[in-house]
C-alpha cells in the first residue's frame, strides 16, 4: 500500500516537472520573440520645407467703429406725435425723425410775442424820454431789461419747440425704432441708432516695439468672415500718442472707404498692416507642428541607419508668423528636409515610417475651405 501511495506521488511530481519545464521553453520562446518583434512602420504624409517670400507685414486682431455713430435720444420730455423714418433707411442730415407735442409751447408763444412787443415800444418811449431828460437813467436801463427779457423768453419757447422737432444729426443709416406713435418720452430715451458707415474706422492695437516703423497714412488692409474672400484696403488715420502701461501696446485707427456698407462697427477683422520690402522665410504647413508647453516639435524623416527604411527624428524648432495653412519656422529647421506633414500627435522620436502621400491634403496660403 505504502509503495503504491509512493509510485503515484513520484509520477505526479514527475508531471508537474514536464508540465513546468514545458511553460519554461514557452516563455523563452515568447521572450526571444519579443526581443526579435519589429513593429510595423507608420505610414505618414509628408511635405519639403521651403523657401518663400513673404511680404513685410504687421499683423493684429481689430473692430470696426463708424466715424459717425450716436443713439439718438428725447432732449425733453413729451408725447410723440409723429414718425418720420423707417427702420433701416439712409437719412440726410437734417431730415425729420420724431415730432414730440408741442401744443402748450405754441399755445405760450404768441403771449410772449405780444409781451416782447410791449416791451419794444416802451423801450422806444423811453429812449425819447431819457434824451428829453423826462426820465431817469436807471428808468431807461429797466426798460432795456425787460425788453431783453422778453426776447429771451421767446427765444427760449422756440428752442423748446425746435428741441421737440427731433432731426438726424448727420448722414447715415438709421437703425430700429425704439420708440412708436402717442409714447411718452422723458428726457434721454433712445429713439433710433444712426450711423454713418462710409468710410469706416477700423482700431486696433501693435505692440509698442513696432511703434517706429507705423506712420499717419501707411496702407492697411483687412479680412473678415462677412467678406470671404476679398481684402479692403485703408489708410492709417490716428496713432495714440501713449502706450497701454498694462499690455505694452499702441492704439491704431485706420480708415477705409465702405460704399457697399457691407462692413458694420462692431465687426471683428484680421488687419494686415503692409511696411516696404519682403522677407525670406522657411516655411512648413501648421498640422506639421507638434505644439507643447515646453517646445514645439516637428518630426524629420531620414534614412535609418541600415539605408534600407525610413525613421523619424524629433527636431524642436522656434515659429514665427502663420499665413493661411503655413506657418514660418524661425530655427530649427533646413531648407529641403522632409517633415511629417499630418497626424504627428501618434509619431514618437526614431519610430519607423513609410511615405504615402495618397492621402496627402493641399496646403495654401490663401485657404477657401468648402461651405459644407
Amino acid at each position: 500500500m505504502k509503495k503504491r501511495i509512493l509510485f503515484a506521488v513520484l509520477g505526479l511530481l514527475v508531471v508537474i516537472a514536464i508540465l513546468a519545464g514545458i511553460k519554461v521553453l514557452q516563455i523563452k520562446t515568447m521572450i526571444d520573440q519579443g526581443k526579435k518583434f519589429v513593429p510595423p512602420a507608420e505610414a505618414v504624409t509628408t511635405a519639403v520645407v521651403t523657401s518663400d517670400s513673404w511680404a513685410a507685414d504687421l499683423t493684429a486682431v481689430g473692430s470696426l467703429s463708424a466715424v459717425q455713430g450716436v443713439t439718438v435720444a428725447a432732449e425733453l420730455p413729451g408725447k410723440v406725435v409723429k414718425i418720420a423714418f423707417e427702420s433701416g433707411a439712409t437719412v440726410k442730415k437734417g431730415s425729420l425723425l420724431i415730432s414730440q407735442d408741442t401744443s402748450s409751447e405754441e399755445a405760450q408763444l404768441p403771449g410772449l410775442l405780444a409781451q416782447a412787443k410791449v416791451a419794444r415800444t416802451e423801450l422806444e418811449r423811453a429812449a425819447k424820454m431819457v434824451a428829453d431828460k423826462i426820465i431817469s437813467q436807471a428808468d431807461y436801463d429797466k426798460a432795456v431789461a425787460a425788453h431783453d427779457q422778453a426776447l429771451s423768453q421767446v427765444s427760449n419757447m422756440r428752442a423748446t419747440i425746435s428741441k421737440k422737432t427731433i432731426r438726424a444729426p448727420f448722414n447715415g443709416r438709421i437703425g430700429i425704432r425704439q420708440v412708436n406713435l402717442g409714447q411718452i418720452m422723458k428726457e434721454g430715451d433712445a429713439i433710433v441708432t444712426l450711423q454713418n458707415l462710409n468710410p469706416i474706422h477700423i482700431d486696433f492695437s501693435l505692440p509698442q516695439q513696432e511703434l517706429a516703423r507705423l506712420h499717419s497714412g501707411q496702407g492697411m488692409r483687412i479680412t473678415c468672415d462677412a467678406l470671404p474672400g476679398e481684402a479692403v484696403n485703408g489708410r492709417i488715420t490716428a496713432i495714440t500718442p501713449l502706450v497701454d502701461a498694462d499690455t505694452r501696446n499702441v492704439k491704431v485707427q485706420a480708415t477705409a472707404t465702405n460704399q457697399k456698407e457691407k462692413l458694420r462697427p462692431g465687426m471683428f477683422v484680421n488687419v494686415a498692416v503692409a511696411l516696404p520690402g519682403r522677407r525670406q522665410v522657411q516655411v512648413i504647413p501648421a498640422t506639421a507642428v507638434l505644439y507643447a508647453p515646453y517646445s514645439d516639435s516637428v518630426f524629420i524623416v531620414e534614412d535609418a541607419k541600415d539605408h534600407k527604411s525610413k525613421v523619424l527624428r524629433q527636431q524642436f524648432v522656434r515659429l514665427g508668423e502663420k499665413r493661411g495653412d503655413f506657418v514660418a519656422v524661425n530655427s530649427g529647421l533646413k531648407g529641403g528636409e522632409t517633415i511629417v506633414s499630418t497626424g504627428v500627435f501618434k509619431l514618437r522620436n526614431g519610430q519607423a515610417v513609410v511615405i504615402n502621400n495618397k492621402l496627402a491634403p493641399s496646403f495654401s496660403a490663401s485657404p477657401k475651405p468648402e461651405n459644407n
